[in-house]
């Protein structure tokens, strides 16, 4: 069975924007890295409007460094799938709007095959938590204290505790540190 992971950067006091953030070419390849074990990403609206066209902007006229350029490739060659109340319509190739449940879809695309499915979103990150449907978590820790921005679990709250184990973490020269962790399953 395919599994459902979030990466996702976070400043040190806990919030979840790029303010201040530490992102350079160390950062880009690590998540690009990520992705090339994915075949599709879930987002809400809010992200998917950040991501979307930025990334395959980039991807069309390789407007960065080599390692961002590479980071848009491989962002825009994946299946996005887009939950929302609001979109009817998008023009990304590459994105379908989701017609069933968060929960109905991620289970209906975990029996399917391929690879990995990213979460790319907080809100979205937060419900899979709250159903047990996120097997894998990456949390790369930047060395900043930005005082305010989005929260996971802001708003949807975790009903209970979800244990994770250590699986690998990774230390950057810009003092990021990647936490990689799988969701422990009681039995």
């Amino acid at each position: 069975m395919r599994k459902v992971v979030f990466g996702i950067n976070v400043s040190s006091d806990g919030f979840y924007g790029h303010t201040g953030m530490v992102v350079d070419d160390d950062l880009h390849q690590y998540f690009t890295d990520f992705l090339k074990q994915s075949d599709q990403i879930l987002y809400g609206r809010i992200t998917y409007d950040l991501m979307v066209p930025f990334w395959p902007d980039v991807a069309k006229n390789k407007s960065m460094s080599s390692v961002s350029n590479e980071f848009a490739d491989v962002f825009t060659s994946l299946g996005k799938i887009l939950f929302s109340h609001t979109v009817t319509k998008v023009t990304d190739p590459n994105t379908t709007i989701a017609t069933r449940s968060l929960e109905e879809e991620v289970k209906f695309l975990k029996k399917q095959v391929g690879k990995d499915i990213c979460v790319g979103s907080l809100s979205i990150a937060s419900q899979l938590s709250s159903l047990g449907l996120i097997d894998e978590y990456r949390f790369v820790i930047h060395p900043v204290i930005v005082g305010q921005g989005p929260k996971l679990f802001s708003d949807h709250s975790l009903k209970t505790t979800v244990r994770l184990d250590l699986i690998d973490t990774k230390t950057f020269s810009s003092g990021n540190i990647a936490h990689h962790y799988k969701t422990r399953r009681e039995n």
